[in-house]
């Protein structure tokens, strides 16, 4: 699979442009300054990045070795500093109660991965921690935006919401959308997107 996302990666240019997801942008006024932030699946390091050069403490962690070095290129191009993780997420040694939010933007896996990586997720939070989510949709499959192709891989909100049993969600919706994150992404486009807060600890 990182042979998959090498790639992808391997041009000059940034796949999924170099500028933050909107829902992103949109959502990050609930994080509180200089809040830890770990964003998971992070490519080539766009939004990590830019949450850097929000006064933010990043953490970011991609299976893709030259997404990794990509990111670390940008980040030096930006002039921010953030840690910058290379693993499976699938093995990864995940951090417990450790982050004020975790960011996850069109990370897709098969169902039992999804919900196991979910499950880290929520975990890595500390309780009143930010939980900020975009999928496609399996609408998306219509669309020629971007996305996987397999109906498994893709969520609606309901899917979505099931995932986590210790968040309070403020915010979980679906719909169209227009994409505008480079090559890969890009027009129309079909999404589920949610911000939850932590409320308790569970043990993984």
């Amino acid at each position: 699979m990182s042979d998959f996302w090498n790639q992808k990666y391997a041009g000059d240019d940034y796949f999924y442009g170099d500028a933050p997801n909107d829902f992103l942008r949109s959502q990050v006024f609930r994080l509180r300054p200089g809040a830890r932030v770990l964003v998971v699946g992070d490519g080539e390091g766009r939004n990590g990045v830019w949450l850097a050069s929000q006064g933010f403490d990043v953490t970011t962690v991609d299976f893709s070795e030259v997404g990794c070095e990509k990111s670390r290129a940008l980040a030096l191009q930006k002039n921010v500093s953030l840690t910058t993780h290379c693993a499976d997420l699938l093995t990864w040694d995940w951090p417990v109660a450790t982050f004020d939010a975790v960011v996850s933007v069109f990370l897709h896996f098969m169902p039992a991965d999804r919900r196991m990586i979910h499950a880290k997720m929520q975990a890595a939070l500390v309780p009143g921690g930010w939980l900020i989510i975009e999928l496609f949709h399996p609408n998306q499959l219509a669309y020629t935006s971007g996305g996987p192709k397999n109906r498994e891989m893709l969520n609606t909100s309901a899917e979505l919401a099931g995932d986590f049993d210790a968040l309070d969600w403020w915010l979980i919706a679906e719909g169209e959308t227009r994409l505008e994150e480079g090559p890969g992404h890009a027009g129309m486009g079909f999404v589920s997107h949610a911000v939850g807060l932590k409320i308790s600890i569970i043990d993984i």
